[in-house]
């Protein structure tokens, strides 16, 4: 691709991105706004109520920009993973024009324990889908996408040549913006995955989601070592094929993993030579998904980030609010020298300054 791949600084304090420099991201999983909780640590659910401690807290959706985006995104019959997997950040990032959009249907597959998105038979598949979302992204002059999709473990190759055209339909329409794709393990075979490598990603992103001891739990139909294969695999044919990419992937917390364990995952991902890691709070979406064990305090999230930065990590993104594409644009390779462009455009009022004379 031609591109620099820089290592990426270590992750500070992160601060709201500022109004009017969109991006998007085509993610997600969890939970917007379940403020009440059934069970307590240590016990099994009941239907006595908690609510989340005061650092939880996420903006509700509103404003002129959540409605151009919604009217774009629906318009070109687009689905929202912000909505469909109700995600805590989807106020905050809608409001910077920011959206999490699935490719191949909102009807998954598989029924993780965790995950708010419907599960069942799929009957949706739509070929001119890649067009559409590179349409949208186009329209929206982005710098980074991140493009993601339900489970269809119904279709041959999982939705590999989904996820290739679009990204080739990406870099048609939108050269030299950050392409990320959050894919599925597709059920371990090699072909789909060095098909989606072909279409040249920058970021490939495959989350273990939790600790080795919780994943049939978490993730009935997927394997630990089955999903550290496919970051390994990526790498090596990013190589094979002449290409640089970087590989991610995230981790909730709060499924009742001991830190040992955290620490353990971390040091599997980094052997396979995964360079980003997110890191964020597991919250139940309904009583009907995994109860939650117990809420980790942000000081818990910056001991678990300067861990993991220790270990080698090119990124470390932790929070209680983190999701696998929180903040993505500043991942992308190049997001540094980016983010000294926007700094330098924006003014002390937030809005854009003209570009000075030639």
């Amino acid at each position: 691709m031609g591109r620099e791949l820089p290592v990426i600084g270590a992750a500070g304090p992160r601060h709201p991105h500022v109004p009017g420099s969109p991006s998007i991201a085509m993610s997600g999983t969890l939970d917007e706004v379940a403020w009440a909780e059934s069970g307590a640590a240590g016990t099994s659910p009941s239907s006595r109520a908690r609510r989340h401690p005061d650092w939880l807290k996420a903006a509700l959706p509103a404003g002129e920009a959540v409605r151009d985006l919604r009217h774009l995104l629906r318009g070109l019959s687009l689905n929202t993973v912000c909505e469909e997997a109700r995600c805590p950040n989807l106020g905050e990032c809608w409001d910077q024009r920011t959206a999490t959009v699935m490719i191949l249907g909102d009807v998954c597959t598989r029924a993780c324990g965790f995950c708010a998105i419907k599960t069942g038979r799929p009957t949706w598949f739509d070929p001119d889908e890649p067009r559409r979302v590179g349409e949208a992204v186009a329209a929206m002059g982005l710098e980074h996408v991140v493009v993601t999709s339900v489970a269809r473990d119904d279709l041959p190759d999982g939705g590999a040549s989904v996820f290739a055209e679009t990204i080739r339909e990406l870099r048609e329409r939108c050269p030299g913006m950050g392409v990320e794709v959050l894919i599925p393990d597709f059920n371990g075979d090699d072909s789909p995955l060095r098909n989606v490598m072909e279409a040249g990603p920058d970021i490939l992103n495959h989350n273990v989601e939790t600790v080795e001891r919780l994943q049939q739990p978490v993730r009935k139909r997927a394997r630990y070592d089955r999903s550290l294969g496919v970051l390994e695999r990526a790498k090596a044919h990013a190589r094979d094929l002449g290409h640089e990419a970087h590989t991610k992937s995230s981790i909730m917390v709060g499924l009742g993993e001991e830190r040992d364990e955290l620490l353990t995952t971390f040091r599997d991902l980094r052997a396979v030579d995964c360079d980003i890691l997110t890191i964020g709070q597991y919250l139940r979406p309904t009583v009907g998904h995994l109860p939650l064990v117990r809420y980790y305090h942000p000081d818990e999230f910056a001991d678990l980030r300067r861990e993991a930065q220790a270990m080698g990590f090119r990124h470390v993104e932790a929070g209680p609010l983190v999701r696998s594409s929180y903040h993505a644009r500043d991942q992308v390779p190049g997001a540094e020298l980016r983010a000294v462009r926007r700094r330098a455009t924006i003014g002390a009022d937030g809005r854009i300054l003209p570009s000075p004379p030639a």
